[in-house]
C-alpha cells in the first residue's frame, strides 16, 4: 500500500458529473464515544465534502454504526464534535436522513405514497406539496407504479427503495445509510448498488454509507474510510476512489485498491481474532472475495 493512498485524508471527488445538489459539509472532530465503561470509538476526525459519497468500512464491532448514529443525533459523543455546515449536531434533524438496514422502519399500515409523504406532512407541507414530493421521489426510485400498494406487497429491494424515497422526500442535506442492502439477496443487492449511485447523483446529497462489502464500497464511494478493530476503534486509513463512473470492477486501478483494502481489513480482522484468544499465526487469507468474515453489524448494541 502506498503512502499516497494512506495520506488521502481530505475530501476528493472522483465523480465529475455536474450535480445541482444541496448536500452539506460534515465534520467529525476528535470524536470519542463511550457506553459506560465501554470505549466504542476513539479520537475520530473526518472532513466530508458537500455532496461527497463516503463509505465507512471495517470489521464487525468497530463502531461504524455507532459513529453513524452519532452523526444522526441518536448518540451523543463523550468528547469531540460533529457539525453539518458548521452547525453542531445536537439531536435528530430532518436535514439528517437515516436509511436503516431493515425496511421494517416503513409504516405497514400506510401505502407507499403515504410513507413517502409522511415526512413532508410532519413538517407542515400542504397536501398538494406532499403529493408532489411523493410523486417526485417515487419517480426517482422507479416506484410510481407501486404508490398505492402497502409495504407487505413489495419485494425487499422495492421496500428499501421506498425507504430511500421517504428519506429523500424530506430533502435532507446528509443521508446516513447503515448497511441498507445487507439483508438483500446477491442479485437484488447488485441492482440496488447501481440504483444507489444513480439516485445519489440525481439528489446531490452528501452520503455517509456503512458497509462490510469491499466491492460495494469501491462501486459507490468517492472515498473509503477504513476503521480499526474495536473496542476504542479509530480511522486506520482513508482511500480516494479515483475511478470513472459507472465503475468497472475489472479496472486495474479498482483491483489494486481492492487488494489494499483487503490487506488493511485483514490486519484488523486478525487483530480482533487475537484479542479473542484465537490463533492467527497461520498464513491464511482472512478477507475473501465478498468479505463475509466481517459479519453483520447491528450497531451500538453489538459493539458494546
Amino acid at each position: 500500500m502506498t503512502n499516497a493512498i494512506k495520506a488521502a485524508t481530505t475530501p476528493a471527488r472522483a465523480e465529475k458529473t455536474d450535480r445541482s445538489g444541496h448536500g452539506a459539509a460534515v465534520r467529525v472532530d476528535g470524536v470519542d464515544i463511550r457506553f459506560g465503561s465501554f470505549h466504542a470509538v476513539r479520537d475520530i476526525s473526518l472532513d466530508i465534502a458537500a455532496g461527497e459519497f463516503l463509505c465507512l468500512l471495517g470489521p464487525s464491532g468497530c463502531g461504524k454504526s455507532t459513529l453513524l448514529s452519532a452523526l444522526a443525533g441518536f448518540v451523543r459523543p463523550h468528547q469531540g464534535s460533529l457539525t453539518v455546515d458548521g452547525t453542531p449536531v445536537t439531536g435528530p434533524d430532518p436535514e439528517l436522513g437515516m436509511v436503516f438496514q431493515s425496511s421494517e422502519a416503513l409504516f405497514d399500515w400506510l401505502t407507499v405514497r403515504q410513507n413517502v409523504a409522511f415526512g413532508p406532512r410532519m413538517r407542515g407541507r400542504s397536501r398538494a406539496e406532499q403529493a408532489a414530493l411523493a410523486d417526485e421521489y417515487l419517480g426517482l426510485v422507479g416506484l410510481r407504479h407501486c404508490a398505492d400498494r402497502y409495504p407487505a406487497q413489495l419485494s425487499g429491494g422495492m421496500r428499501q427503495r421506498v425507504q430511500i424515497a421517504r428519506v429523500l422526500a424530506n430533502k435532507p442535506q446528509v443521508v446516513l445509510m447503515d448497511e441498507p442492502f445487507g439483508a438483500l439477496d446477491a442479485q437484488t443487492r447488485q441492482v440496488m448498488q447501481e440504483e444507489m449511485a444513480r439516485i445519489w447523483q440525481a439528489s446531490g446529497c452528501t452520503v455517509v454509507f456503512v458497509t462490510h462489502d469491499i466491492d460495494e464500497a469501491i462501486l459507490l464511494a468517492d472515498r473509503i474510510a477504513v476503521m480499526t478493530a474495536g473496542p476504542a476503534a479509530s480511522v486506520k486509513s482513508v482511500y480516494p476512489v479515483d475511478l470513472p463512473r459507472p465503475r468497472d470492477e475489472s479496472d486495474p486501478a479498482a483491483l489494486e485498491l481492492r487488494r489494499s483494502l483487503r490487506q488493511d481489513i485483514g490486519e484488523e480482522v486478525r487483530k480482533a481474532l487475537r484479542d479473542q484468544g484465537l490463533d492467527t499465526e497461520r498464513d491464511t487469507e482472512l478477507a475473501p472475495e465478498r468479505s463475509p468474515e466481517l459479519g453483520p453489524e447491528s450497531g451500538p448494541e453489538e459493539e458494546r
